[in-house]
């Protein structure tokens, strides 16, 4: 069995509101097994015997179209390629009091970056600090600005994207990482 995070986009915001019971029904009729969500329900952590993220996203995504009535975008990642996140460490020079490290995952990868980084958020002091592949690095420092980053790359990227904290996915790995 292979174990992946699923990151949903838009799940609970926006007037969707979705019960972690229901996001488990779905999983569940998929073949997933040991379905559990963290934190918030767009974050959930199942297993399969699928080892192929593209087929398992384009899955999910389907059952929870013709569950929910919409659509909601997923990003799939394994354990190991959140652990790569942590590793790399982007925010190792960041360290400030009252600063929001953010990880945005993207549909795909742009062939390059379009802006040159770092870069500020317009009419904030958020900024997008690094990209590697499907993964964008933002800093944020408070007064509403977590949100700032999603809508900004999908913008400037025309793609897709979901963004986390980074404690967010050092938890996920921290309690999933075992078995």
């Amino acid at each position: 069995m292979f174990r992946f995070v699923a990151f949903l986009r838009g799940i609970n915001v926006g007037g969707h509101i979705v019960v972690k019971e229901k996001l488990k029904e779905a999983f569940t009729s998929l073949g997933f097994q040991n379905i559990s969500t963290y934190k918030q329900s767009g974050n959930v952590i199942f297993e399969t015997d699928t080892a192929n993220p593209q087929e398992i996203k384009t899955k999910i995504e389907d059952k929870l179209h013709s569950a929910l009535g919409y659509e909601v975008a997923v990003f799939v990642r394994t354990i190991p390629q959140l652990k790569s996140i942590i590793d790399l460490d982007p925010f190792k020079s960041k360290g400030k009091e009252g600063t929001s490290f953010l990880v945005t995952f993207l549909a795909i990868a742009p062939p390059s970056f379009p802006p040159q980084l770092p870069l500020t958020i317009p009419k904030s002091t958020a900024q997008v600090i690094s990209a590697r592949g499907t993964e964008v690095f933002s800093v944020t420092h408070g007064g509403g600005e977590g949100a700032l980053p999603n809508p900004f790359l999908e913008s400037k990227l025309k793609v897709k994207a979901t963004t986390r904290n980074m404690n967010i996915i050092r938890e996920i790995v921290e309690k999933y990482s075992g078995n």
